[in-house]
């Protein structure tokens, strides 16, 4: 499990040179000398992961209050410089009302940067690709989209049944970083297959973490963190999905999707018959207990992985978030041609703030939005092609060329959870589930391979590809 100075050669090489004050050597003369101090980064590195204990230099961290959203005075800027820290508390809404609004962002020294990204390779490769599949985060060829349309997917083909409905319950955890106790980790890691010397490794990168705290030119005496693990730093996801690994659902009848901290409970419930979902909450909440996992209530829509979810499973709650936060990026659309900038650097624009929040989970969401609400994002469309003078793909384009990208993606991957819904399906049941993503990606893909292999003959070759025959809420939908 040694480590190759190659291997460090290219993840020092991968960084960015910027600088934190508690950076041993600064990050731009360790990527111009690193050849020359290759070896003995690489004899750190091994003999630290061999004997499973990090340098206490490297896990220095320093605390400094930054906002997330622009709400602060510009005069205030040069106050809260991220270079000037390894740890930014980020607050968590806008305005701030307290100090528990703030979470702790790590900005690790380069070097320790370097040590995460060996440890998190060491430890992928001892991990089984089918390790919890309904876990939809750090992982290739898995995003928002995919938990989405998974979660509605389910539901959706339940209800297409009769006597059915879909109880959802969405788990928002506190602090879910601050919470990890290293030891427990540990264990989980052990059952894993983690050998001894990186679960050392981990344990002592947890434990010991020194801290201080810098607002403006102030700093705070340094206090040492035995708990949790740094936001912001390398391993941190990674640790945390697999302390969750083992929270899956007991009863076939339910199923839990996962995205980083964020737990949807689904619940397929026929009949009135509440039991296999009622125990499976009895479970979760005994799982969750020591994650102080937020209150629960009824609500008639939440907000689940960046989109508005209504209990109809409608979408126009989401299309009229979405549309306005793109009206506003037309403003600033505007003021650039005003200010004569070149056709070529606002359409980078467009597709950077504007076409991003349009495409936003496009393929979970597009095909049962009204016609009233493709005419607005389509309207976004029209405006931004009047403002620049050139024209852009339509709304329905975007989300055929989405859809079929990620429907080839899913195909080209048998780990990925909906694989095996990849098959002919009838054309029967509701709207909403034949306009849902799974389906309607199959048709098209069904509809662009079948094109495919038609060139491909008219080219006299026979080759084709067949398919096979927390503080949110709980939301009950009905068929």
């Amino acid at each position: 499990m040694l480590t190759k100075t190659e291997e460090v050669l290219q993840i020092i090489q991968f960084y960015n040179p910027t600088t934190c004050p508690l950076d041993p050597i600064p990050s731009t003369m360790l990527q111009t000398i690193s050849p020359d101090l290759l070896p003995f980064i690489t004899t750190v590195i091994n003999g630290s992961i061999t004997s499973g204990h990090v340098p206490t230099a490297f896990k220095k961290a320093r605390v400094i209050p930054i906002l997330k959203k622009p709400v602060l005075d510009p005069s205030d800027i040069s106050n809260h410089r991220p270079t000037t820290t390894t740890i930014m508390p980020v607050p968590k809404k806008s305005p701030v009302s307290c100090l528990n609004d703030y979470r702790p962002i790590a900005l690790t020294p380069i070097i320790m940067k370097c040590f995460e990204r060996l440890v998190k390779r060491h430890i992928k490769n001892l991990l089984p690709p089918s390790l919890d599949p309904m876990q939809f985060v750090y992982r290739p060829n898995r995003s928002t989209d995919d938990a989405i349309s998974t979660t509605l997917h389910l539901a959706l083909t339940h209800l297409d049944n009769k006597d059915t409905y879909v109880q959802m319950l969405f788990v928002d955890f506190r602090s879910a970083f601050n919470t990890i106790i290293p030891q427990h980790l540990i264990e989980k890691l052990s059952l894993l297959g983690t050998n001894t010397s990186l679960c050392n490794w981990i344990l002592d990168f947890l434990t010991g973490r020194p801290q201080s705290i810098r607002i403006r030119n102030s700093i705070s005496s340094i206090t040492t963190l035995s708990t949790g693990a740094p936001q912001g730093c390398v391993l941190s996801p990674l640790l945390f999905t697999l302390l969750t690994h083992d929270c899956a659902a007991m009863h076939s009848l339910n199923h839990i999707i996962k995205f980083a901290d964020d737990m949807t409970l689904v619940g397929l419930i026929s009949k009135n018959n509440e039991s296999a979902y009622r125990e499976e909450v009895q479970w979760l909440t005994a799982w969750c207990k020591a994650n102080n996992l937020f209150n629960m209530e009824i609500v008639k829509s939440t907000k689940f992985l960046g989109v508005h979810l209504a209990e109809d499973l409608t979408w126009s709650l989401n299309t009229s978030s979405n549309t306005k936060k793109a009206q506003q990026h037309l403003y600033f659309l505007r003021s650039l041609r005003k200010a004569h900038l070149s056709p070529l650097i606002l359409t980078t624009f467009y597709r950077g703030t504007i076409e991003s929040i349009l495409c936003s989970c496009i393929t979970a969401c597009f095909g049962n939005c009204t016609v009233s609400d493709l005419k607005s994002l389509q309207r976004i469309v029209r405006t931004a092609e009047k403002i620049i003078g050139v024209s852009f793909p339509s709304i329905t384009d975007i989300y055929s060329t989405h859809c079929i990208r990620k429907a080839n993606s899913i195909v080209d991957d048998p780990t990925h959870h909906s694989h095996t819904l990849f098959t002919l399906l009838k054309h029967s049941g509701p709207h909403n589930l034949l306009n849902s993503f799974f389906p309607q990606a199959i048709r098209s893909h069904d509809v662009g391979q079948g094109s495919l292999d038609r060139a491909k003959w008219r080219r006299g070759g026979s080759h084709s590809r067949g398919l096979g025959e927390g503080q949110h809420g709980s939301l009950v939908t009905k068929g």
